[in-house]
């Protein structure tokens, strides 16, 4: 599977296919700053995150626009955990973000902050995953 942040990143900056029609700039599921660690050069940059409609988009600033452009976006569908990451990076209020294959790290500015974006990435991880389709959820209050 392609890394996590390739697929991410892509080749270069996401494209507007990569946003299937999301308008990342209004009525966002969760907004703010997040510290994340870039995969190359593992130095920590602080970037305005975005949750909206199963992708979670970043971007250099917070002013976000019609206009602006994503520094990077993930589908969740393609995330299987997020969790607290404190005891992995030795950092007070860091999660982790991981697929098969590959996991991103943050850092929140508070435990209340974090425990939200765990909350709300979680939340849509579920709400966007694969593996369930409408067809293979029973109802139970539904059957007579």
């Amino acid at each position: 599977m392609v890394s996590l942040w390739r697929a991410a990143m892509g080749a270069s900056q996401p494209n507007a296919d990569d946003y299937d029609g999301v308008e990342f700039w209004s009525a966002a599921e969760r907004a703010g700053w997040l510290t994340k660690q870039g995969e190359y050069i593992k130095t920590w940059r602080r970037r305005w995150f975005v949750l909206k409609q199963g992708k979670l988009f970043w971007f250099k600033e917070s002013n976000v626009t019609r206009a602006s452009r994503p520094r990077g976006v993930i589908p969740v569908a393609d995330c299987l955990t997020v969790k607290g990451a404190e005891d992995v990076l030795n950092r007070q209020f860091a999660f982790e973000l991981s697929t098969r294959s590959d996991t991103m790290y943050f850092i929140a500015d508070a435990e209340k902050e974090k425990e939200d974006w765990i909350n709300s990435i979680g939340r849509s991880i579920v709400q966007h995953s694969r593996s369930v389709t409408d067809d293979e959820i029973l109802d139970y209050d539904s059957r007579k």
